[in-house]
């Protein structure tokens, strides 16, 4: 387990999110970053995508309310040893979620090394 103050874990995420490619980041819309200590029904989960994959969208989705992708600080502080190691888990988690944000499974995920 690492202890890093809230700030500089916001700082990771935001150091996360500014790393995706531009590419990839301009097909991402209307989809909310999140970050609370633990998902309470499965508390060792490190990140959750909540909404309606790209691929699986309709030509109806309205999109009203955004989807979320939701970063489980207290799970990643616990998972990681040292700040490197966070620094690197809070990557690939942000990615994994994004990931799924464009509708790829967590096989896929596993392939890429966002998993």
């Amino acid at each position: 387990m690492i202890e890093v103050s809230d700030e500089r874990f916001e700082e990771l995420v935001d150091q996360a999110l500014a790393a995706i490619p531009e590419s990839v980041i301009d097909h991402v819309s209307n989809v909310a970053i999140l970050i609370e200590d633990f998902n309470e029904a499965s508390p060792y989960i490190l990140g959750l995508y909540h909404g309606v994959a790209l691929t699986e969208r309709t030509f109806d989705h309205t999109g009203f309310l955004p989807d979320t992708i939701t970063i489980y600080r207290g799970a990643l502080k616990n998972y990681c040893h040292c700040e490197a190691q966070l620094v690197e888990q809070v990557r690939i988690t942000v990615m994994h979620e994004i990931g799924h944000y464009f509708g790829l499974d967590e096989d896929d995920l596993h392939r890429l090394g966002y998993a």
